[in-house]
This record gives C-alpha cells, sequence and structure tokens, in this order.
C-alpha cells in the first residue's frame, strides 16, 4: 500500500536522535576538562552535555567564563579532529532504514543538529544517509556565530525552502529539552524520542514523545487510507 507522510518535511536532531556518539564526547571531555583543571563528568552525568552547545555546557556545567569556554571549546574540537569525527560514533538501531524509508517516500529531509557542521557532514557521509538529505545543517563551528537551536531550525529550513521544498508542515525530531524550545521558538513541532540522554521531563512540551522507533516510522509514514481519515492535517497524535 502507498505511504506518504503528514508533513512536507522532516528535521532531524543528531546526537541522541541518530547518532550515539557518547562514547567520543565522554573520552574527548575527560581529556579536555582535565587539560584546564576541572573535574571530568561520569557516564551517568553525560545527559548534561550531550545536546547543547559545547560552548555553553562548559559555562553552565563547570562554572566556565564566556572566554575560558571558548578556549575549551576550541582544545575539544582540535582532539575531534585528530582522531576522526567518526570514531567511536554508531547509528541508533532502525534510524537508517527509516530515513532512506522517507527518502523513497519523496519526504525531503534536513539534519538541524548543535554539533558543528563540519562534523554533521562527515557523519552523515560516513554512515550513507547524506544522499537521503537534501540539506545538512549544524552549528557554526566555534558554536557562536549559530549554535541556538531555533536558529538551526531557522537555517534548515531556509535551506530546504532554497531547494524548492514545502516547508508549510515541518516536523523537529529531536531528544532533549532544547529541541522542544528551539522547535517552539521556530514554529515547528516536535517529536520526541526517548532513547537518547534525556530525562522524562525533557519530553514536556512535544506534540508526542515515542519509545522506540516503530513508533516513530508510524507518525512519519502513513498509508493513503489512514491520511484520508485524519484529513492530512499535519498534526500529531501524541504517544
Amino acid at each position: 500500500m502507498p505511504v506518504r507522510s503528514p508533513f512536507s518535511c522532516v528535521l532531524w536532531d543528531v546526537d541522541g536522535t541518530l547518532v550515539d556518539a557518547s562514547e567520543g564526547i565522554l573520552r574527548r571531555l575527560t581529556i579536555t576538562l582535565e587539560h584546564f583543571g576541572r573535574t571530568p563528568p561520569t557516564r551517568g552525568e553525560l545527559s548534561r552535555w550531550i545536546g547543547p552547545p559545547m560552548f555553553e555546557s562548559f559555562q553552565v556545567n563547570v562554572g566556565m567564563t564566556p572566554e575560558q569556554s571558548t578556549e575549551a571549546v576550541a582544545f575539544y574540537r582540535g582532539l575531534n579532529k585528530s582522531e576522526g569525527y567518526t570514531v567511536s560514533a554508531r547509528l541508533y538501531p532502525g534510524v537508517a532504514e527509516l530515513v532512506h524509508d522517507l527518502h523513497a517516500a519523496g519526504v525531503p529531509q534536513s539534519t538541524a543538529s548543535s554539533k558543528p557542521e563540519v562534523q554533521v557532514v562527515a557523519l552523515m557521509d560516513h554512515f550513507g544517509l547524506a544522499p537521503d538529505l537534501e540539506a545538512i545543517v549544524g552549528a557554526s563551528l566555534d558554536e557562536r556565530s549559530l549554535s541556538a537551536k531555533s536558529d538551526i531550525v531557522r537555517e534548515a529550513l531556509r535551506r530546504l525552502e532554497a531547494n524548492g521544498v514545502d516547508t508549510s508542515r515541518p516536523v523537529l525530531i529531536g531528544d532533549r529539552h532544547h529541541d522542544v524550545e528551539g522547535g517552539a521558538d521556530a514554529g515547528v513541532p516536535v517529536i520526541f524520542v526517548r532513547w537518547g540522554f534525556s530525562w522524562p521531563y525533557e519530553a514536556d512540551g512535544a506534540q508526542a514523545a515515542v519509545d522506540d522507533i516503530d513508533q516513530l516510522r508510524a507518525l512519519l509514514l502513513v498509508s493513503d487510507d489512514e491520511l484520508a481519515a485524519e484529513g492530512d492535517g499535519g498534526t500529531v497524535t501524541r504517544v
């Protein structure tokens, strides 16, 4: 049976949504924070670091000044570049197949990530997802000129529109509260995935929250009969 999406385009967060890069992030954070005389996080504390921009996290989590945070981000990014952006990263089960199937169904897609865009491009190429994406959007390398989630979402929509994509019914898929808040600020509904690094309360404000890839698929790809029954309004049913 033919399937399509109630959304005109899909935006993807990367860390905690498409990609689990936690092993490498913890290793680089440990080296960086010890270098600057700060206590590194345990694995259980990684949820405080994965998702928000690192420039912000160094200030919030270990009390660095903006100037110190700039130095720490540069040091951290240097480690990342030297070891390779894709080392230790893996895709969450089933996400590649869903991205491929959305593309096959004619649904335009883009990333909307707080990771530096150069890293997002490397990851999408590495995992073979780049051909399925109309745009690959991430933060600026310094995480200052482009880092707020709402601005990244707007930039993703701008690039999609420049490619002729209908952005009238977008949806953002993410795993942290800043995805929900950034989507709301940009006027984009959010489907929250619970397999990332979030706390339960972080789904508050999302239009839906899903526990697994099958639940997400059911919201993003539906049959023509299901769409007709629902009126094809691009709404999200809360899971």
